[in-house]
């Protein structure tokens, strides 16, 4: 723990400790800042190891003098699971891995942090923090809905979600809460070791000092309300829920390329339809596409992340096309780039979304509604297409479409169905040119304005983390 500064012995000092994937490392990293600059702690984030080029660079951004990265070592558990092992199961005993290094870590230092705050993943460190007698707290990095449903779903029998819900597609009722619909469920309660898996989170939860939440009061009123609510599901939670959001990437830490900007910078404004599916979507050959043929044939503007498709053999490289020398990769229809050089512009890979979202000429955005593309879009003032793929990203666009009325969904399923280029261009031209999505740019500009209220001194997020601050300062007194 080498050039780690050394926290005062009166300033609490936090742990936080993010499992691997940018949707769990982006809000932790934001929080660490947070409570640094606004609230004078003393903060050290440790994450798990991993060679994407994107955490890298995440990671090369400028931090504060009271803000310390550490990475902790790669583990292998490919000789403990087996190759279908669920993506939630997966974390979890990569995180349980990581313990021991997590432990040395933290005996090392002089000054040990007063409390521990782990994502849904990694709540087995609360051994660790009991240990060294620290307080310890759970930050969901995503909303309240979906912890209403983790603890509602884990307070009810495995059979009564299977065959209620998952067979019989009845809709999965939540005290307080909206309900969850079958179409927009969690893979996590198709089966039972999942199922399994969700208790035991939730179970860890109820064990902590409070839980964190990426949202805000206003946002999810209700829900929150239920949450703490003994008639609700707050007998079941029984600890203080904390809404800290909106925590979203700064733009000023993200640089965009040169072409990109001039572009961009060349474009009316609210012309712009971004296009980016998040750190890990891909979508199949056919629908790419028909996603190319639906921008194409909108004729409006469209700024587009391009990965190949999932079942490419060459995965994460550009392809070059043989075809008329254009420069179009193989798996996108021929001589697109010819055909879109007035409309659009592509880039492969990845693009500093942060930067892309708060420029004045973006007006759409068509994402997979994880929820740090969600609150990045929201903040800026950019409606959306929700374009779902995996984890509670049906859940978002959900809401988004539904409760915040500031999206449009594809009719069909987008993760059991192709979505045609007809209906990408009716939704492109609806979200860009009708009347219909400029209604969403009015009303998500009111959310932006409310997003930027929740975080002056005296709103939810404030209060939330000097709350914990008061309890961290007490911890220490004690």
């Amino acid at each position: 723990m080498s050039a780690i500064d050394m926290p005062n012995k009166a300033q609490p000092h936090v742990a936080l400790l993010a499992s691997p994937g940018m949707g769990h490392l982006i809000p932790i990293i934001e929080l660490g800042k947070r409570m640094v600059s606004h609230h004078e702690f003393h903060v050290t984030i440790f994450f798990v190891a991993s060679d994407h080029a994107s955490i890298t660079s995440l990671l090369k951004s400028p931090t504060s003098y009271n803000l310390d990265i550490v990475a902790l070592p790669f583990v292998d558990i490919s000789g403990l699971i087996e190759p279908n092992t669920h993506l939630v199961t997966k974390l979890l005993v990569i995180m349980r891995e990581s313990l021991p290094s997590l432990r040395s870590l933290m005996a090392a230092m002089k000054i040990r942090p007063t409390a521990l705050i782990v994502d849904l993943f990694g709540a087995d460190a609360f051994e660790i923090a009991q240990e060294f007698g620290m307080l310890k707290y759970v930050f969901v990095t995503t909303n309240a809905w979906f912890l209403a449903v983790i603890f509602h779903s884990s307070s009810l029998d495995k059979q009564v979600i299977l065959e209620g819900h998952v067979k019989g597609q009845k809709p999965l009722k939540i005290p307080g809460c909206k309900s969850l619909s079958f179409k927009d469920t969690l893979e996590s309660l198709h089966d039972i070791d999942s199922v399994d898996e969700s208790e035991f989170i939730g179970t860890k939860m109820t064990k902590s000092n409070g839980i964190l939440i990426n949202t805000w009061q206003d946002l999810e009123s209700s829900t929150i309300e239920a949450l703490r609510d003994n008639n609700y599901l707050g007998g079941l939670i029984k600890v203080p829920i904390y809404p800290i959001g909106p925590l979203v990437r700064q733009e000023g830490k993200q640089v965009l390329d040169k072409q990109a900007k001039q572009w961009l910078d060349k474009q009316p404004i609210e012309s712009v339809i971004y296009v980016s599916f998040g750190s890990g979507g891909t979508l199949s050959a056919k629908q790419m596409t028909e996603l190319a043929w639906g921008l194409e044939q909108s004729q409006q503007k469209f700024i587009w992340v391009v990965r190949p498709p999932s079942n490419n053999a060459l995965g994460s490289y550009f392809t070059i096309g043989k075809n008329d020398g254009d420069g179009t990769p193989d798996y996108l229809p021929q001589g697109f780039f010819t055909r879109t050089k007035d409309i659009g512009l592509v880039i492969p890979m990845w693009a500093p979304q942060a930067q892309i979202l708060s420029h004045p000429s973006v007006g759409g955005f068509l994402s997979h509604c994880g929820w740090n593309s969600t609150l990045e879009s929201i903040t800026n003032g950019v409606p959306m297409i929700a374009w779902p793929l995996y984890a509670e990203q049906k859940m978002n666009a959900a809401m988004l479409t539904e409760d915040f009325e500031i999206a449009v969904r594809p009719k069909v399923s987008t993760t059991e169905e192709i979505v045609g280029r007809g209906e990408i261009e009716a939704m492109v031209r609806m979200m860009m040119a009708d009347k219909e999505g400029h209604a969403m740019k009015n009303i998500v500009k009111e959310l932006k304005q409310n997003a930027e209220k929740a975080l002056d001194k005296g709103g939810s997020p404030y209060n939330s983390l000097s709350q914990v601050a008061q309890d961290c300062l007490h911890h220490l007194q004690v």
